[in-house]
């Protein structure tokens, strides 16, 4: 097959969950910049709806859809939303992360219920289901959003001086969602879906000194990373160019994790 073939997602169609967010919006320009119709799956119809906008004036082929990931219920009706208005989901993106814990150590412990009522129920929910339907038509492409915190511990020197600092319930999740999706490649291999992961390093978004300057401090390629770094890897997970790949957690970290 021609290589603008196997990158091709056109007559794709793609659900970003948490696809208005600053992981997930490039990733769903991505999608559709490739040929796929792309659906922004968020809790918040204001926000998904200015995403949509945005992406509609570039020409691109976006719609807005408000679900609940943590609400199996929910996650039924979306599917069958968009399989009535296009066809069953061929790319499904876990972008949505949320994070209840911004008193970090000191939080308290009903936020980290809700985190993982949110996070770890929701990401099961959602990975299940689109995979059940992806199953049936024998074919999909699921990837979900780890990060190099799942990877590897947080370096707390680098948030001396700041006042924040990583929650401990987000390498939790994150470092789950690497097995879990591990688990789903291994499980749905033989109806042709496949599960993988991608792990971004931190996002560049104006964070302030001295934390910036330690985090590249960190990093070999001496820089953050920006949405355009994220959007090659997801289209060749998407797409059939990436057909013998599953189970994989590919790191876009500048080279943190390899040192």
């Amino acid at each position: 097959m021609h290589i603008d073939k196997l990158f091709s997602l056109k007559n794709k169609v793609a659900v970003v969950v948490g696809g208005a967010g600053k992981i997930g919006l490039p990733i769903s320009e991505a999608l559709a910049e490739a040929g796929a119709l792309v659906y922004i799956a968020s809790s918040r119809q204001d926000s998904y709806k200015k995403a949509v906008e945005s992406l509609n004036n570039k020409g691109l082929s976006v719609r807005g859809i408000k679900l609940n990931m943590s609400d199996e219920n929910c996650v039924k009706s979306v599917i069958n939303s968009i399989e009535k208005e296009a066809k069953t989901p061929d790319i499904l993106v876990n972008s949505a992360c949320s994070r209840p814990m911004q008193k970090f150590m000191d939080d308290s412990i009903d936020n980290w219920d809700l985190s993982m009522h949110t996070n770890a129920r929701g990401s099961f929910i959602i990975n299940r289901l689109f995979g059940n339907a992806m199953a049936k038509q024998g074919s999909g492409s699921i990837i979900n959003i780890s990060s190099i915190y799942g990877m590897v511990a947080p370096d707390m020197s680098i948030y001396e001086g700041s006042d924040f600092e990583t929650e401990p319930d987000y390498p939790f999740i994150k470092g789950g969602l690497i097995m879990l999706s591990k688990y789903l490649a291994s499980y749905y291999a033989k109806k042709n879906v496949r599960v993988n992961v991608i792990a971004p390093g931190g996002l560049y978004n104006n964070q302030p000194e001295p934390f910036l300057s330690k985090y590249i401090a960190k990093v070999p390629m001496n820089r953050m990373a920006f949405g355009d770094d994220i959007k090659g890897s997801a289209v060749f997970l998407a797409s059939d160019a990436s057909s013998y790949v599953t189970g994989i957690t590919l790191p876009i970290d500048g080279g943190w994790t390899a040192i």
